[in-house]
């Protein structure tokens, strides 16, 4: 009879415990105002994992970085002598109403304004990238800096480590800026040269256990920028790693990167300058300010630099390309490593194309994550129902990010057409206005399409793949 009480009485403890556990795990996701499907997700899945559902959410769920966004704003205080100097030296533009309406939301989403450059080049491949990263830092008389996600300490990356190192010796500022998760490879061995050399290296939301943990683990930072001088800047797809040089692998990753030249890179300077401060709490001194944001004159080119990030809620880049898809009235090309889009994204893509809208898509045949190429196909249908055109590119894995908007709006950077990219990484793209690099854009649009294959309207899938790809759609808001 005891041993029945004692059970009668586990089981009680256990149900009580239970329903606290649902109680407190709900009311924590609920306060942290997500979007109702994410919010309904997330406490589902915890429901399923007793207790220690607590310490997944903790260090993996999407919380908001009200701490972060206070450390932001210190960070922001740091540089407001280089963003006064850089607003400054800005210069008005002429430009028709619709650029004019696009180039405010830009603004006022990011804080960064309508600037130009004297070149604007797309650069496709490996090979052809990182030989102008070369190029430029060789030429860097000042100072030399650099961001990227994923920096390996393999062939390409030790190439532009020692180059680096070279530049350091001869007086030249390099600091370098990498993700600690994505760039976790990057040992004390290796950056030891290039430390003693006089460079200067930051690690981008730290992953060691313990208080800096948490809650940064599930915010990184994808972008990809390296600036010399002030006057020649990169942002784009790749990050410095053999795994996207076609000289090292024939399977090499497929990817874009934009060279700009003149007073856009200000503002990829103050980006890079931001993180820096972010990341380190270093400023740079007021001394620099002429050779960190020098004079350069006005160009042909006009062009915006767009950020975004998990601090930030007005989600620029996701905004502005969704009101550019709904502005178009010829064609909408998109290329995306990942598409998990929002609702929002969606709809703007289906909602282009049921108006007659030339409206194409071109992902990856096979991403590099499973979930997320069976999340991808499972908008299929959808879109092509609406008459949107897909092509898979089967050539090698697709990780360029690119949209174009009619003969207007070129996007080029770091954030995909995905959740993620549009509500949890740090992000920055570069938004061209204009026929030339429309055409750029367009020319190489045409050129992946050669190796892809279209997806056709009345496709025929096996029932385990659907039902696959239907259950990775469910994690959608959490990929």
């Amino acid at each position: 009879m005891a041993q029945a009480d004692l059970h009668h009485h586990l089981i009680n403890a256990w149900s009580v415990g239970w329903a606290l556990y649902i109680a407190s795990v709900t009311v924590w996701i609920v306060l942290q105002r997500r979007p109702p499907l994410s919010t309904v997700l997330w406490i589902l899945v915890l429901a399923q994992l007793p207790y220690i559902g607590y310490a997944v959410y903790y260090f993996f769920g999407p919380q908001r970085l009200k701490r972060r966004r206070l450390k932001r704003l210190r960070s922001r205080l740091l540089i407001a002598s280089q963003t006064e100097r850089a607003l400054l030296r800005e210069h008005d533009h002429d430009t028709p109403p619709p650029v004019a309406r696009m180039a405010a939301l830009a603004r006022t989403t990011s804080d960064i304004p309508l600037s130009s450059a004297t070149d604007v080049r797309l650069l496709v491949g490996g090979e052809q990238t990182y030989d102008a990263f070369m190029e430029a830092i060789a030429g860097a008389r000042h100072h030399v800096h650099l961001e990227f996600y994923i920096f390996k300490p393999d062939r390409i990356g030790t190439a532009i480590r020692d180059l680096l190192i070279e530049k350091a010796r001869q007086g030249i500022t390099v600091r370098l800026l990498v993700d600690a998760l994505g760039s976790d490879r990057l040992g004390r061995r290796f950056l030891a040269p290039l430390r003693e050399a006089g460079a200067q290296v930051g690690f981008f939301h730290n992953v060691r256990i313990g208080r800096r943990w948490r809650p940064v683990t599930n915010y990184r930072n994808h972008r990809k920028i390296l600036i010399c001088d002030g006057r020649i800047g990169f942002t784009g797809g790749l990050n410095v790693t053999d795994d996207e040089d076609e000289r090292v692998r024939p399977d090499a990753y497929h990817d874009v990167h934009l060279r700009v030249e003149g007073g856009a890179v200000r503002w990829l300077q103050m980006v890079f300058l931001e993180d820096w401060a972010y990341t380190t709490g270093q400023r740079t001194d007021d001394c620099e300010l002429d050779t960190l944001l020098p004079e350069v004159p006005g160009g042909p080119h006009q062009l915006q630099i767009l950020v975004s990030g998990p601090d930030d809620p007005r989600q620029s880049i996701h905004r502005t390309q969704v009101a550019a898809i709904h502005a178009a009235t010829e064609r909408v090309w998109l290329t995306t490593a990942y598409f998990v889009p929002s609702e929002a994204a969606l709809m703007s893509l289906t909602s282009a194309a049921l108006k007659g809208v030339d409206v194409r898509l071109l992902v990856p045949r096979r991403s590099d994550s499973l979930v997320v190429t069976a999340a991808s196909r499972s908008y299929f249908d959808e879109l092509l129902e609406a008459g949107v055109k897909i092509w898979e590119y089967r050539d090698r894995m697709l990780h360029s990010k690119t949209l174009l908007v009619d003969d207007t709006y070129s996007f080029i950077g770091t954030a995909n057409f995905d959740n993620r990219s549009f509500d949890l990484n740090f992000e920055v793209t570069a938004l061209v206005y204009g026929e030339d690099m429309a055409r750029q854009l367009g020319r190489q649009f045409e050129l992946d399409l050669r190796h892809a294959a279209r997806v056709p309207k009345d496709r025929q899938s096996p029932f385990v793949r659907r039902l696959f790809d239907a259950s990775a759609r469910l994690f959608s808001p959490m990929l």
